[in-house]
C-alpha cells in the first residue's frame, strides 16, 4: 500500500475516534455503492444523520484538506448519501461534514467543519410539447 494510502486510512481512524469523543456514534466506515464511497457515516441522537469526508494531509502540506472537497467530489458523495438514505429508509434531518487531519501518528490537528456543504441539487430539464394537432 502507498504511504499516501496508509496516511489516509490512518487519518480515517483518528476522525473517527474523534467523532466518537464529540457524541456520535459510527454507522459505517468506507461505505461504498458502486465507485462512489463515503469515509464515515455517523449518527448524532435520534434525528441527525451525517455523512463525513476526511481528508488528511502531512504537516507542512500547502493546501488544506478541505479544499480538497471540490464540486466533482461533492456530487459523488451525494450520490453515495442519497442511495445510503434509500437503502436504510432514512426519515431524519442530514448533514455533510469535512474532518482534515493535519499530521501524522502523535503529533495532528482535527479541524471538523460541520455543514462543510449542501448537496447539489440537479433538476432533469422538463421540455414543453405541443399536444395540439
Amino acid at each position: 500500500m502507498a504511504d499516501h494510502n496508509i496516511l489516509g486510512k490512518w487519518g480515517e481512524e483518528a476522525a473517527a475516534d474523534h467523532l466518537r469523543k464529540e457524541g456520535y456514534t459510527i454507522l459505517a466506515q468506507d461505505w461504498s455503492v458502486g465507485h462512489r464511497d463515503i469515509d464515515i457515516i455517523v449518527q448524532k441522537g435520534s434525528n441527525l444523520i451525517v455523512f463525513v469526508e476526511v481528508k488528511t494531509r502531512k504537516l507542512g502540506t500547502f493546501v488544506p484538506g478541505e479544499l480538497a472537497v471540490d464540486d466533482k467530489k461533492i456530487h459523488s458523495l451525494t450520490l453515495a448519501a442519497n442511495s445510503y438514505v434509500k437503502r436504510n429508509r432514512i426519515v431524519c434531518d442530514i448533514r455533510f461534514d469535512i474532518i482534515a487531519i493535519c499530521g501524522g501518528p502523535g503529533d495532528y490537528e482535527v479541524n471538523h467543519i460541520e455543514n462543510a456543504f449542501y448537496p447539489k441539487l440537479y433538476y432533469a430539464r422538463t421540455y414543453k410539447t405541443n399536444l395540439s394537432r
